[in-house]
């Protein structure tokens, strides 16, 4: 099996997109393959064992309906038997192979000490609300950097909803008083590609009213540095409203605060 921290080497830690993409290349090539295979040697057996009119040789076993055949070893049970081998082998690989990947979908990279993001993910109707660990929120479009572990708490103020993107592949329900949880990462050459800014569409995955087609959004990936400068913008909004706060609470009753 595949041990998951193969796939999680720091900055180079596997997005989940890319991981399933590689399932689905690895399942359509081998399925393309074998299927190939399988179907030029019925047609051959077709062609070869055709009835042309003429008189079956002597020796022919020829096939009966619903028997398998044991033969003591012979032709006919050696082929039988040698495509159910290998037609085991090669499920089986891709059982083990697709479960170590999926492993680690299901539990992510190991941060360590770099640590994660985690943000607070609720859906209302119609539209999508963030919450960053500094308190700062945004409505419509979730910003974060590229290169790191997002974690996502996923949950709903009103109905049932269910966030998910379909280019990240992610999707998570959110139901009003309980939290699910998923995790994305993109990578620096994906922002690269997309000239210095990702974007990615939020879509609501789950019918919830008369809204839901426009219950959308948007997941903006930032490089390192620009996030970080973002990030720190928010924090001194936060600061100065918090201020101002405190000075009206503070303003006498039927005063102005200076």
């Amino acid at each position: 099996m595949i041990n998951p921290t193969v796939l999680q080497q720091g900055s180079d830690w596997r997005a989940q997109a890319e991981v399933f993409d590689e399932i689905f290349l690895v399942f359509l090539t081998l399925g393309t393959l074998v299927g190939t295979i399988v179907v030029t040697y019925t047609l051959w057996n077709v062609y070869k064992y055709r009835d042309d009119g003429s008189e079956p040789k002597a020796d022919f076993d020829a096939p009966t309906v619903g028997e398998l055949p044991t033969g003591q070893g012979g032709p006919k049970a050696k082929k039988l038997f040698l495509s159910f081998g290998l037609s085991a082998i090669v499920v089986i690989s891709l059982v083990v192979y697709a479960y170590g990947l999926l492993l680690y979908v299901e539990e992510g990279p190991d941060t360590s000490d770099e640590g994660d993001i985690e943000i607070l993910v609720e859906g209302y109707q119609f539209g999508w609300e963030y919450e960053y660990p500094n308190g700062h929120t945004t409505t419509g479009e979730m910003i974060v950097p590229a290169d790191q572990r997002v974690d996502l708490n996923v949950t709903s103020r009103d109905v049932w909803h269910n966030f998910g993107s379909s280019e990240l592949r992610i999707k998570s329900d959110a139901i009003p008083g309980e939290y699910s949880n998923v995790w994305f990462s993109v990578s620096s050459e994906q922002v690269e590609k997309q000239g210095g800014e990702a974007t990615y569409r939020v879509e609501c995955f789950e019918l919830c009213g008369a809204g839901h087609s426009a219950m959308t959004g948007q997941i903006t990936v930032l490089p390192q540095e620009e996030w970080e400068e973002w990030y720190a913008g928010t924090q001194s909004e936060n600061a100065s409203s918090g201020t101002n706060a405190s000075s009206i609470d503070a303003a006498p009753t039927g005063g102005v605060p200076v």
